[in-house]
């Protein structure tokens, strides 16, 4: 399987990457079947051969989870929400939930103590 990835290169502590087409099973900074573009994390610089990467796209290449991300802002692929983020975000809205209904029962605690001290 052809997977889109990220190559990294540059100096300790200043890397950049390439982005690339490779075999799944090949090395991360191994030699790659074609160069797609260029990330540079530290500046947000991004440079896409979209041409290329529609046509490895087209003919069945798996882009990683960093490499979607930037096809994404790039405007390449459409923003796809995971399930996970779905089951993550049903999650946050009920643990929002409850400490909200938490907090209007101590509210309504508070109010009532204070009228029976009245």
């Amino acid at each position: 399987m052809i997977k889109l990835r990220l190559k990294r290169f540059g100096k300790k502590r200043e890397a950049s990457f390439r982005l690339v087409a490779c075999n799944s099973t090949s090395r991360r900074d191994g030699r790659p079947l074609q160069e797609l573009g260029f990330y540079n994390p530290r500046t947000k610089e991004t440079r896409l051969d979209t041409e290329a990467l529609r046509l490895r796209l087209s003919q069945g290449a798996q882009p990683t989870d960093a490499v979607r991300a930037l096809l994404e802002k790039g405007g390449i692929l459409e923003k796809k929400i995971r399930p996970a983020e779905l089951i993550g975000k049903l999650k946050q809205a009920e643990s929002r939930k409850s400490v909200s209904n938490k907090s209007s029962t101590k509210e309504e605690a508070t109010k009532e103590e204070a009228s029976s001290k009245n």
